[in-house]
């Protein structure tokens, strides 16, 4: 049997794959191959292992007829069309929620630097002009601050632990479910509210909701009219969760003081209607802070999240349900 890599993984995940299975991979450090790469690999492929950067639709399928799985090294599958697979008796697994720590981690990395205006500083620093100190690049601080979460899943929930020692005030959150204020919690409760009402009454709001059609553009440029004045925003779920381009209007009105994002519209394979990059303007502003998509860019987790796909691989050819199926497939 034949499984296909999609993208660079450690040695020891092709080691375990190659006991019971022919194993394609690229080799060479950071490596992801284009599409037209893996369909020529996976064309008479078992298993295929996928990252963030593939995305999977009826044509893919049609293109792989013996797949029985495709393992995706990722929470968050929009890029991939589970209907298509389910048609296909293609099995679809993801992976655990390894990967929420680390993007917890991320979540408030970001908020510090962009309410603290960390991208200025090292700017400053490094132009070669910075002799002492100078009452320079003020921003704020999170103690005291009230701080709002769109999405309160378990992502959020990680994020509003992390956030907690700093001293905020005031916690709300949106979300389609209420959450409660787990037991021995010690930070402020959380306070469920409107979007309307969050957006208009916290300092800095982060947004970790998944793309569906419900979130898709959910803080476009009619919602964000209702910042509060000088606020900021950390997206780390999902970048068409937000508008670009009224996250730009609103830095340049400066209703929004600064916007932070680790994922990005262009991102969203899915969507025929996403943009082909990030807006020039949007990505040069000075009052933003970037990451290429590096939540969970973190050694022994992207190796435990590797090992982990090869696992619902080696379950799958072994007549075993996976632990963490997406769809259910018939057994042939």
């Amino acid at each position: 049997m034949k499984v296909v890599i999609t993208h660079w993984v450690h040695e020891e995940v092709t080691t375990f794959l190659g006991s019971f299975a022919q194993v394609k991979a690229p080799t060479t450090p950071g490596q992801v191959w284009p599409q037209d790469r893996v369909l020529l690999e996976a064309a008479d492929a078992d298993a295929v292992i996928t990252c963030m950067a593939d995305s999977v639709n009826e044509a893919f399928l049609k293109a792989c007829p013996n797949l029985k799985i495709i393992a995706a090294t990722l929470k968050g599958y929009d890029n991939y069309d589970v209907e298509a697979c389910k048609q296909h008796n293609v099995q679809l697994t993801i992976v655990p929620d390894i990967i929420i720590p680390p993007t917890a981690e991320l979540a408030v990395s970001l908020a510090l630097g962009i309410i603290r205006n960390v991208r200025q500083g090292d700017e400053t620093v490094r132009s070669g002009n910075f002799t002492a100190w100078r009452p320079l690049h003020y921003g704020m601080s999170l103690s005291g601050a009230v701080v709002g979460f769109v999405g309160m899943g378990n992502l959020g929930q990680a994020i509003a632990r992390l956030l907690s020692p700093f001293g905020v005030s005031e916690m709300a959150y949106y979300d389609q479910s209420e959450r409660h204020t787990p037991e021995g919690w010690s930070g402020p409760a959380w306070k469920r509210a409107g979007l309307q009402t969050l957006l208009s009454s916290c300092d800095l709001i982060i947004v970790s909701l998944p793309l569906l059609p419900s979130t898709q553009h959910l803080l476009d440029s009619k919602a964000l009219e209702s910042l509060r004045p000088g606020a900021y925003i950390v997206n780390i779920g999902r970048g068409s969760v937000v508008d670009e381009n009224g996250i730009l209007d609103a830095l340049n009105s400066g209703r929004l003081s600064g916007y932070a994002a680790d994922v990005f519209e262009f991102e969203d394979w899915a969507l025929a209607s996403r943009p082909k990059d990030i807006p020039q303007a949007l990505r040069q502003h000075p009052r933003t802070l970037f990451t290429p998509h590096l939540g969970s860019a973190v050694d022994n987790v992207r190796k435990e999240m590797s090992m982990k796909a090869a696992e619902q691989v080696r379950s799958l050819l072994a007549a075993e349900v996976p632990e963490f199926a997406v769809n259910q497939v018939k057994q042939v």
